[in-house]
């Protein structure tokens, strides 16, 4: 294809759009599988004390294959990594109904792993949004793909019921019936990916590089700053194990409180609308206002959110708002984080950096989802909220020391 700015900025504009309806079609199989994983997990396994490790297992699945998917796409492009990373999570969710129909606890775990792929292709899809992106528009249209997940992560832990229905008319297994609709929507997603990500983003963007490199006569290469980007990865990865922590265990309190699986589905979708209904006011914060400052005001989200669980642990209502202010704490640190990663980064680094990042994140989220159970049966889910918000202090400190090494 032609490489001219003009038709350079249509690709990009397509690509979004396939890119955001990808994350609508992801967003349903994280909804399902976080709404009811620690259910599932405590319910197979007998003790609410493993409730913590479904979620630890699809985060462990995500960073085990973030970094071979970054390869992928490094060596054939967004397409086959995405496409791939849907493909594994679709034979995840196949095998979660089986280890529920043969009450299997360990096949279980693995089926979460599996999952984790799917959330893998998810997170590498905001970078993919910005391969073809300028400085000025790098944050909105990366936030613009982590909004379209609200559609489907919004709609997933709502088809609960309808779902247990569906599932019980068909004989399979309790708390299954919901992964009917993840299924289908898997495979639309790798169905999409594979037919109409074209021209690919990643690969695109490379030729317009060496294109511009010809046509100058002088090697163009974007300057590194590891140091910057080294703050972006602890950034993104902090305020992701503060989220997954609390959220993990959410659905366990608000069950032994006494709240129906509706009401615990409801909670968990306007915590993921929280988390990404808002991304895109954080992505045009973070071109306008800065990466850093945008960081710093989802760590004053998060902090709000932490206290609101610790001291309102006992109402569902509190909790609830809890969960809406950790999403959009989350939302502002992972788009701003995620923009200053892709530009503290030479074309070299930078999907190795990518990778790297997602693993990162992933590894501190599922950390915190095994060690969330036990802190949660030891003092309980404000005790939880307090100790996690060391993370946040930590960001919030490593920010200031930045911003002066930058002066």
């Amino acid at each position: 294809m032609s490489l001219f700015p003009d038709d350079v900025a249509r690709v990009q504009r397509r690509t979004v759009a396939v890119l955001s309806l990808g994350q609508v079609l992801g967003g349903v199989a994280f909804g399902a599988t976080i709404s009811l994983g620690a259910v599932l997990a405590a319910d197979i396994s007998g003790d609410d004390a493993f409730s913590g490790l479904a979620t630890a297992a699809v985060t462990l699945g995500t960073a085990a294959i973030a970094v071979p998917l970054a390869a992928l796409a490094r060596r054939g492009g967004r397409r086959p990594a995405l496409a791939t990373g849907m493909l594994v999570a679709l034979c995840g969710v196949v095998l979660v109904i089986a280890a529920a129909a043969w009450r299997s606890f360990p096949l279980l775990l693995v089926s979460f792993a599996l999952i984790g792929a799917g959330q893998a292709a998810n997170l590498q899809s905001r970078f993919a949004a910005a391969d073809l992106a300028t400085d000025r528009s790098r944050g909105r249209d990366l936030s613009l793909v982590v909004w379209a997940t609200t559609v489907g992560a919004v709609l997933g832990p709502n088809l609960t019921g309808p779902g247990e229905m569906l599932g019980g008319a068909a004989g399979m297994p309790p708390l299954t019936g919901p992964y009917l609709f993840t299924v289908v929507a898997q495979v639309l997603a790798i169905a999409l990916y594979l037919t109409l990500l074209r021209p690919d983003p990643l690969l695109l963007a490379v030729r317009v590089t060496a294109h511009a490199t010809g046509a100058s006569g002088a090697r163009i290469a974007k300057a590194d700053a590891p140091a910057l980007a080294r703050y972006a990865i602890f950034a993104i990865a902090a305020a992701h194990g503060v989220m997954v922590s609390v959220m993990a265990m959410t659905p366990v309190h608000l069950l032994h409180h006494g709240a129906s699986l509706s009401v615990i589905g409801f909670t968990i979708s306007l915590h993921i609308a929280g988390m990404y209904a808002l991304s895109p006011i954080f992505g045009i914060l973070a071109d306008r206002m800065g990466r850093i400052p945008t960081i710093l005001l989802g760590q004053g989200l998060l902090a709000a959110a932490l206290v609101t669980a610790s001291f309102g642990e006992d109402s569902t209502l509190a909790v609830t708002i809890a969960l809406v202010l950790l999403g959009l704490g989350w939302s502002a640190a992972t788009v701003a984080g995620s923009a200053l990663l892709t530009e503290a980064s030479s074309e070299q680094q930078r999907t190795r950096r990518q990778g790297l990042s997602d693993l990162t994140m992933s590894l501190v989220a599922a950390i915190g989802a095994i060690l969330a159970g036990v802190v949660l049966a030891w003092i309980g889910y404000g005790g939880l909220a307090m100790v996690v918000s060391v993370a946040v202090v930590a960001t919030v400190v490593l920010s200031v020391a930045v911003v002066r090494l930058q002066r």
